[in-house]
């Protein structure tokens, strides 16, 4: 007990958090930039925008903390398992005793912050299907209004309108004017696409461009809101953005990418020479199909021309009523054959007829009794006396009464016993 309190008679006695303000000092003042590599686990993101995480290798690990304004300017994502390289300071988190590092700028390990998040973004809306080719819309042939979104001011649009204008004269240019890169400008570009599209049918084609340069320079061109853009686009976009090597999402998610600004204007329209020299070229093949078609039709009509029908058509005429004289005759004969033959046939069948006709019959002597009606009379049973009969003779007709009747079977109708008085 003595001992401590002549340990302590030399020295001031602190509080706690007198003591942790000394050593965060002290920390503070040692190590006010270090640079520590490891791996990223335990991250979460708060609701203030903070990140916290862990950095740890093998052996050790330290907790690490990147505020909120830091944080906003990170170009790709943190992901547990991801091997960065970190700058900061170390604080001292006074409540709880533990050292952290304050980071103020981080990078991935073996590969730059930027590719990784080129790689990361390209990931993510490539599953979202916004490359496929399937989707792209198809760039007009020769397109009546364009809308150029660039830097009125670059020398990009001056070689596009350049080129354009000398391939084509006659067509008409919007000029969105955008910045191209640096704060906002993806914001920008993304809002000149959508005004473009506002603008309704009379744009035909919409042309994303700039210059070449560094890849913080072309960045914008990468940013998820401008690739959106494009894709969300009703009318077909063509990109045209850095130098030949350069390659942005913006120009893997157009209908149509141009490997610089100067190509997209040839991509756009063609050569007008090359354009009235292939309409020449087809004057002179429809002349010469022209001309071959009348010709063949001169000589078709020189065949025809040649034929009887019209150098002489009087004398077909005379042909075809000789012909017709000739069938007249013919079917004269053959018709008066025809009656000649009905005629005897009609002969016989009446001779047959008059053989067999009642009338014949009579003209033979016989003769028909029918009761006043004219029904035929052949049992003399249904007779009685009084009852008045009709006989039909070859020369007239005979009325008589019945006065008596006599059954006779072995008798002929002319012997039935009948007899009566009239006159005929």
């Amino acid at each position: 007990m003595s001992s401590l309190s002549s340990r302590n008679s030399s020295n001031k006695v602190q509080s706690v958090s007198e003591l942790t303000q000394s050593i965060k000092l002290r920390l503070n003042d040692e190590f006010k930039s270090v640079l520590v590599s490891g791996e990223i686990s335990g991250m979460t993101k708060a609701g203030s925008g903070h990140i916290y995480l862990t950095l740890k290798d093998e052996k050790s690990s330290i907790n690490g903390i990147i505020w909120r304004s830091d944080a906003a300017k990170l170009k790709f994502d943190l992901k547990n398992g991801l091997a960065v390289e970190c700058r900061g300071g170390i604080d001292v988190y006074a409540q709880r005793g533990t050292y952290q590092i304050i980071i103020r700028g981080i990078r991935p390990q073996g590969i730059g912050a930027l590719e990784l998040a080129f790689r990361q973004l390209h990931e993510k809306l490539a599953g979202e299907g916004l490359f496929d080719s399937s989707v792209k819309k198809e760039i007009p042939s020769i397109p009546k209004h364009i809308c150029v979104v660039t830097s009125p001011t670059s020398a990009a649009v001056r070689d596009f309108l350049q080129v354009l204008t000398r391939r084509w004269a006659r067509i008409r240019v919007t000029v969105v004017p955008v910045k191209v890169q640096g704060p906002g400008a993806a914001e920008e570009i993304a809002e000149a696409i959508g005004l473009c599209n506002r603008l309704g049918e009379s744009v035909d084609v919409i042309a994303v461009t700039r210059g070449g340069g560094s890849v913080e320079d072309l960045w914008s061109f990468n940013e998820e809101v401008v690739v959106r853009a494009i894709y969300q686009s009703e009318i077909p976009v063509i990109s045209g953005v850095g130098h030949e090597i350069d390659v942005t999402l913006a120009d893997l998610v157009a209908d149509v990418r141009a490997l610089t600004p100067s190509e997209a204007a040839e991509r756009l329209v063609p050569h007008f020479s090359e354009v009235t020299g292939g309409l020449d070229a087809a004057s002179d093949r429809m002349t010469k199909l022209v001309l071959a078609a009348l010709d063949r039709a001169r000589r078709e009509l020189a065949v025809w021309g040649s034929r009887p029908v019209l150098t002489q058509p009087l004398e077909r005429l005379r042909e075809s009523a000789m012909e017709l004289d000739f069938l007249e005759n013919s079917m004269s004969r053959s018709v008066r054959g025809h009656l000649t033959d009905a005629d005897r046939e009609l002969a016989s069948m009446t001779a047959r007829l008059d053989a067999i006709s009642p009338l014949g019959v009579l003209s033979r002597g016989y003769s028909l009794t029918t009761d006043p009606e004219g029904v035929p009379l052949r049992d003399p049973s249904k007779l009685s006396p009084g009852d008045r009969l009709l006989t039909r003779l070859a020369g007239g007709t005979v009325e008589s009464t019945v006065e008596s009747i006599q059954k006779d079977v072995g008798d002929s109708l002319s012997q039935d016993g009948r007899s009566g008085k009239g006159s005929g």
